[in-house]
């Protein structure tokens, strides 16, 4: 078992579950009405798709992405996509803009910006992250934990990124009990 400290965040699934769930709780409490859940993928997908179910709310999807050298560990350009995947209509009317967390904040002020200048039917944006790094220049407006010290976050779902189809029946036996 990994222990957390001042360099590194280590989070279960239960915790992070919990942490999505106390996230929704404080958007709710604040009183904010909301008609749209726009996630970030990839970090946002799994926030996003739960405060969809939980608001029941419709859920957009835009792709981002800036952690790719390094395995992931070391951010480079930002790139946004070009289009926002949802089922029915357009982005517009209050959104609430979804990540798993704000680290430069490079990735949450340049999304807005992209709202603000390409989505004239958007005529408010919030945004929620479960944790919020110090070392961010914006801070999001809902966030359940500042971090301080920075630590590098180790989500539960990292442990699929070195996994790999051929690898697959070896991974799913480690968990099997003779």
């Amino acid at each position: 078992m990994n222990v957390s400290n001042e360099k590194h965040l280590w989070v279960s699934w239960d915790e992070y579950h919990n942490a999505i769930a106390e996230l929704a709780r404080m958007v709710h409490e604040s009183g904010w009405k909301f008609e749209q859940v726009l996630c970030l993928a990839r970090g946002g997908l799994r926030p996003g798709d739960i405060f969809s179910r939980i608001f029941d709310v419709p859920l957009a999807i835009l792709s981002t992405s800036s952690y790719r050298e390094e395995a992931g560990t070391v951010q480079g350009v930002l790139d946004i996509a070009k289009h926002i995947t949802m089922t029915k209509g357009t982005l517009g009317g209050k959104v609430l803009l979804i990540d798993d967390l704000v680290d430069s904040g490079v990735t949450l002020q340049n999304v807005q910006h992209h709202l603000k200048e390409n989505f004239p039917a958007v005529t408010e944006v919030r945004s929620a992250v479960i944790w919020c790094k110090a070392c961010s220049a914006v801070h999001p407006d809902y966030f359940l934990q500042y971090l301080q010290h920075n630590p590098w976050i180790h989500q539960p779902f990292e442990e699929f990124d070195g996994l790999r189809p051929h690898q697959l029946t070896a991974w799913l036996k480690k968990g099997e009990v003779n």
